[in-house]
């Protein structure tokens, strides 16, 4: 063998050895999946109501039950499910449903009430029994026979309730939970959506230059825009490949992708502001796991090629698994429960929610299918 080859091969053999250093091994995931999960359900024994930031903690909770298969967990979204009888919010006379803000029996069309639909469908999915998704179509079909096309005017509402159309349209066949998916989004772009930065505002209050960071910049909250992104990713999961608007959440999907890793911070985390590091700086989880989440399911999923966005979403599961992780299993600098950044809000390692550990669970998950296709 030539020097130089040999050289090369020595380099080679180094370079492998450190990355597999680096990178986790599906076991080792899998036990923070389980130190994670364990923690938050043994301090949580009653799962709480069907309210958005409890039922993003299930979407989470139900992922790692796939990659796990502890049965555990499963259970605990049932018990959840079974406890707030398959239902959102509770109101059972039509004429007074609303889906503006509101966290009363009357606000069923208020997708916060809706994302638990979710775990409904795939806990139906499991162990199919029309019980667990009546109340889901009821509500649903109700809505999507309405003339309004308003109901998405947040951008949490997009992860909240564009997988229920999806996971609903797979289980029922009926067209017009499509039609109305891309109806509903074009109305949430039109209002939220800044087609330079290709990032969306959280709703229209936010958008520039009505609104500024504190040194005059536009204010993408990254929370907000983290939830678009884990949306659209968990949409095109379930979308036929034949469905005539799948073209339109790809390529959202794919500028979203472009635009988020642009705006990492080294350490790995997004700021809470994107484009203003100085906005409200400091460590934040939620965002960042739903932007690493979403990063690694289109690396495992074809959409993005992997040389590209593979070391994004590595620096964000070492900020993940270093920083937000803590030694008892709880995941802190979870930004509370809000919807801008806020400058001088303190996020710490004690802080914690329920929709940041599903959302640290989304990305772990994600990233246990990686290290299995390697």
């Amino acid at each position: 063998m030539k020097k130089t080859s040999f050289i090369a091969f020595l380099i080679f053999c180094f370079s492998a050895y450190l990355s597999a250093q680096q990178n986790p091994t599906k076991s080792e995931l899998i036990s923070i999946i389980q130190k994670v999960n364990d923690y938050w359900q043994n301090t949580h024994t009653d799962p709480g109501n069907p309210f958005w930031d409890n039922a993003a903690y299930h979407t989470g909770n139900m992922e790692a039950y796939y990659i796990t298969k502890n049965e555990e967990y499963r259970k605990y979204s049932e018990k959840w499910a079974q406890q707030n009888n398959w239902k959102g919010a509770t109101s059972n006379d039509k004429s007074k449903w609303k889906y503006t803000y509101g966290e009363k029996p009357e606000y069923v069309l208020f997708g916060d009430w809706q994302i638990c639909f979710q775990t409904y469908a795939d806990l139906y999915n499991l162990t199919p029994d029309s019980q667990k998704i009546a109340r889901a179509r009821e509500v649903m079909e109700y809505e999507m026979n309405t003339s309004q096309n308003d109901y998405w005017w947040w951008a949490d509402g997009l992860y909240m309730v564009m997988p229920v159309m999806t996971k609903m349209y797979k289980i029922t066949g009926n067209p017009l939970y499509l039609e109305k998916l891309h109806e509903y989004f074009l109305y949430a772009k039109s209002i939220m959506y800044d087609p330079k930065t290709k990032l969306f505002y959280r709703d229209a209050k936010y958008v520039y230059p009505k609104h500024k960071s504190v040194n005059g910049k536009k204010d993408f909250w990254a929370r907000g825009d983290g939830w678009i992104f884990a949306g659209l990713a968990k949409v095109l999961q379930d979308l036929p490949k034949d469905y005539k608007y799948r073209g339109v959440f790809e390529q959202h999907y794919r500028d979203m992708a472009k635009a988020i890793i642009k705006h990492q911070q080294k350490e790995g985390y997004w700021t809470r502001s994107m484009l203003d590091p100085n906005h409200a700086p400091g460590y934040e989880t939620s965002g960042t796991a739903f932007f690493t989440y979403g990063l690694l399911w289109g690396i495992n999923n074809g959409y993005l090629k992997e040389k590209k966005y593979l070391p994004a979403a590595m620096k964000g599961w070492k900020y993940l698994s270093t920083t937000a992780l803590q030694p008892n299993g709880k995941i802190g600098y979870v930004q509370p429960i809000g919807e801008k950044a806020i400058p001088g809000q303190v996020v710490d390692a004690n802080s914690t929610a329920n929709f940041g550990v599903g959302a640290f669970l989304l990305a772990t998950s994600e990233l246990v299918r990686f290290t299995d296709k390697k």
